[in-house]
């Protein structure tokens, strides 16, 4: 499960915040599942969402990649299409618009 204030991914503390991973320099390397949970999926907020209402929106972070502009996350959230109507999205978003929950 996610961590709380403290930043990481994990309630052990082992991941890495993400104000580390989105900074310039070395590349950094996305947070690692603990040993005790072979679950790579981690719950977070989408910011910049594709619906564009301005709301973060939770999401399930399921995958990393390092792609030329730095890390991005394989998102699914759900956005909202009309007043009465929501659809799931699946899509690479980059880190610096993901938050840990």
């Amino acid at each position: 499960m996610a961590g709380g204030m403290g930043g990481g991914w994990s309630k052990q503390g082992s991941g890495v915040p993400l104000s580390e991973r989105v900074r310039s320099g070395a590349p950094a390397r996305p947070p690692v599942a603990s040993l005790g949970d072979p679950c790579p999926a981690r719950h977070c907020w989408v910011a910049d969402a594709v619906d564009r209402h301005g709301a973060k929106r939770p999401g399930l972070l399921v995958e990393w990649r390092q792609a030329a502009d730095g890390w991005e996350g394989r998102v699914v959230y759900v956005v909202q299409l009309r007043p009465d109507a929501w659809q799931l999205v699946e899509e690479w978003v980059p880190a610096a618009l993901l938050t840990p929950s």
